[in-house]
């Protein structure tokens, strides 16, 4: 059963032992989208516009990954990628999926490396879009964004942060997504997540580069010219290792691709994952 009342929270499920809140739409070929990492965080924020045009020919599947959102967050966790991953797996579990196309958003494209190199046979195709997952010097914006401490003002300049097109940002978002930060616990997951000094957490997330190489796997690589969050060059570097990688690159285009250009975004990813098929 779904919240009516909250469109971030969808059904409920069991998923490694925790309580999962997730969305699922649409059927076919199931999809896993991976959310990023921004307070206040949840699956539905980041994939509002992206679930309903896949769910016209694929099973998408749209998790909160376990300390986000409005999946369970116990206080004796210890956030990291073997937590974080352990979740997503036992999430296609509970959900009977064995094998399913993955997109990663920048923490979530961390995740879904990390899930590619240690369960290749659960990972169809991938796409990485804006992507954590390789080692760099951590940026302004990413630093500002994992230390976040909750007011409107602070909200307000990470949205300026992540958004390339002025007309995204306004007083009314920037009072939404405080106020989603701010609610009952998760602020205080998020900040037990990436404490400073915060460059640690970028090298604990990225994946060997040698294993990034061994990757067999179609991958298409998505990231905005213009991200000051995630360097634009974790993309080339991702596309320089990948051998079975495909890059595309927007311009005018800050750290929300599947936002400010939705429509493109949704037709790049449907025709990526529906050349699947028509190879298989």
């Amino acid at each position: 059963m779904s919240d009516q009342t909250n469109p971030e929270i969808g059904r409920r499920g069991v998923a490694a032992g925790f309580a999962t809140n997730y969305h699922e739409a649409g059927a076919g070929h199931p999809v896993i989208l991976i959310h990023g990492s921004g307070p206040g965080v949840s699956a539905w924020a980041n994939w509002r516009l992206t679930i309903p045009a896949l769910a016209e020919r694929f099973r998408v599947l749209a998790p909160d990954i376990v300390g986000f959102g409005f999946t369970e967050r116990p206080a004796d966790n210890r956030y990291d990628m073997d937590l974080w991953l352990g979740h997503l797996i036992g999430f296609m579990d509970a959900l009977e999926v064995d094998r399913a196309h993955i997109v990663g958003n920048s923490f979530g494209g961390a995740l879904a490396l990390a899930l590619t190199i240690r369960h290749p046979g659960r990972v169809n195709r991938l796409v990485l879009m804006g992507a954590v997952g390789v080692s760099f010097e951590i940026t302004e914006g990413l630093n500002a964004v994992w230390g976040y401490e909750p007011s409107i003002d602070n909200m307000r300049h990470l949205l300026d942060l992540f958004a390339y097109d002025r007309d995204l940002v306004n007083d009314e978002l920037a009072k939404l997504r405080y106020e989603a930060s701010i609610r009952p616990g998760f602020q205080e997951s998020f900040a037990a997540m990436f404490p400073a000094p915060r460059q640690r957490w970028v090298d604990a997330m990225a994946s060997d580069e040698n294993d990034i190489r061994a990757i067999a796997h179609e991958t298409l690589i998505i990231h905005g010219r213009e991200d000051r969050v995630i360097p634009f060059a974790n993309a080339l570097k991702l596309f320089s290792l990948i051998k079975r990688s495909q890059l595309h690159a927007f311009g005018r285009c800050g750290h929300w691709t599947q936002i400010e250009h939705a429509a493109r975004f949704n037709r790049l990813v449907t025709d990526f994952f529906a050349e699947a098929e028509q190879t298989a």
